[in-house]
């Protein structure tokens, strides 16, 4: 008897169990499809987001598994970034694959390497540019930033800098931001004070835009700008390891009308 009941409660366990299964794979799918939205409508969804004018040659089209593909043209850049962030944000859309190509004007990559290099130059002057030591490089019409930022704004303005600039096609970002540290902070300022304090040196710091730049990370300084001579770019390498607490001074100043040197 015992046996007999024991065997009827697995039975009942087994059916109960078996229809479970058989429910939820006949209303899962049926879930998922009422809680995604069909590719018309996540099409939709998209282009209602770049109703905007700087968006009127782009086209979407959206597959079954919710990847939306943007193409066509822009002007700048920034227009197919934010196009893109735009179309993440649609309902519907899983993912986004941008094959929008930046129209506007065709400059050499000398002339825009230039023309963005002295932008950046004067990029948030006020804000301690002495800190902020950011290059770009330009090949064809691709721009690349580098280099270091002393703050995230910083960082995002050069970006945006080089995004709203006509002729660029792309940009690549290989800017690291320092970390914080107190102690870093602390180094920052001395070796500011040890290389615009020294009296040889002073006369870097009449152009607020085109200072010797210092970069700190863990102790270890690193040295960017454009000097007169090969003696000043010494001299504020001197000045820098005289500072307490610094561990290494890498040196990366450029004199004016030379080929770029490394020194470590």
């Amino acid at each position: 008897m015992k046996t007999s009941i024991h065997f009827s409660r697995s039975v009942t366990r087994s059916l109960i169990w078996s229809a479970y299964v058989a429910f939820a794979l006949l209303t899962i799918p049926q879930l998922s499809r009422a809680s995604g939205a069909a590719p018309e409508d996540a099409a939709a969804a998209v282009k209602s987001k770049l109703d905007k004018s700087q968006f009127k040659n782009v086209q979407v089209s959206v597959d079954a598994n919710g990847i939306a593909t943007l193409s066509g043209t822009v002007d700048l850049y920034e227009y197919k970034a934010d196009a893109d962030k735009k179309a993440h944000k649609a309902k519907g859309v899983t993912a986004v694959r941008n094959d929008i190509e930046v129209g506007g004007p065709n400059i050499p990559d000398e002339q825009l390497q230039k023309n963005l290099s002295e932008k950046l130059t004067y990029d948030r002057v006020g804000y301690g540019v002495a800190f902020v030591a950011i290059g770009v490089s330009v090949k064809n019409g691709v721009a690349t930033l580098s280099g270091h930022a002393r703050w995230d704004p910083d960082k995002d303005s050069a970006l945006s800098l080089v995004a709203t600039t006509p002729g660029v096609k792309d940009v690549v970002d290989d800017i690291q931001v320092d970390p914080v540290s107190i102690m870093d902070d602390q180094i920052r300022l001395q070796v500011a004070r040890a290389i615009y304090g020294y009296a040889p040196l002073q006369k870097y710091a009449i152009d607020p835009a085109k200072p010797i730049r210092i970069s700190v990370q863990n102790g270890n300084v690193e040295l960017y700008g454009v000097v007169q001579n090969q003696g000043d770019k010494q001299l504020a390498y001197m000045q820098a390891m005289h500072v307490p607490n610094v561990f290494s001074v890498k040196n990366y100043i450029q004199v004016a009308n030379q080929q770029d040197e490394k020194q470590n």
